[in-house]
């Protein structure tokens, strides 16, 4: 469950941005990609588990190794159920970096890709000219037309609920040892997403974010009814 922060004017410009972006018909020229994170912690059995057997389930040791942590970048254009997994080491500039340029060769006709993110420091430009240079940084950054999400308003990111049906679908309650592991999981679980192309159905727009929150767009102001 999220908690909506004040509606101050600087969330609500960056919420409707949002919003409006999603509102747009789909136009392959300007793909909108929505990009989050997600820790993942490896364990490990300590004990074999045993498998299902007609007449019996499946048993796991209740025991486990804690065998430290991973990252998982999820994007996903919603509108066309296209789904990238990128596991990592860690969540750091670089590796985010490295799934940027991965998504901006994926869609190398678009005009520009409109990319929607939450506010974490190394969601910036920054991270790519820390890794490949100022240069060649402006070149991919500019590739993106990027829309940040407010201040605690991450759930405006559609990317949320990729991640959702991620952990649900592909780690469950399934112990993970290592990042090998991980990216095979995640690689299975990403192509069977794409095979059946499975979109988000959004249907949050800013109509219903004005009716909701009781404000007007012009003024910022919250309605008295």
């Amino acid at each position: 469950m999220w908690c909506v922060a004040d509606l101050t004017e600087d969330y609500i410009v960056k919420m409707e941005d949002v919003l409006e972006t999603y509102e747009q018909p789909y136009d392959p020229q300007q793909p909108v990609v929505c990009l989050d994170e997600k820790p993942v912690t490896l364990h490990a059995d300590v004990r074999p588990a045993s498998s299902a057997q007609p007449g019996r389930e499946a048993r796991r040791d209740n025991e486990y190794e804690r065998c430290g942590t991973a990252n998982v970048f999820c994007a996903v254009e919603p509108k066309t159920g296209r789904h990238f997994t990128f596991p990592t080491p860690d969540r750091s500039g670089f590796e985010f970096a490295q799934v940027v340029v991965t998504l901006a060769l994926e869609y190398t006709e678009a005009k520009t890709i409109h990319l929607v993110m939450d506010n974490l420091n190394i969601h910036r430009r920054k991270s790519l000219a820390d890794v490949f240079g100022a240069e060649m940084a402006a070149e991919v950054w500019d590739r993106f037309t990027v829309h940040y999400t407010p201040t605690h308003g991450s759930w405006l990111n559609q990317a949320e609920i990729e991640i959702g049906i991620f952990s649900r679908q592909c780690l469950g309650k399934r112990r993970i040892p290592d990042l090998k592991t991980l990216r095979r999981e995640a690689k299975a679980w990403n192509r069977r997403m794409n095979r059946d192309r499975v979109k988000i159905a959004w249907k949050f727009d800013r109509r219903a974010a004005r009716r909701k929150f009781g404000y007007k767009r012009k003024s910022f102001t919250r309605s008295e009814t």
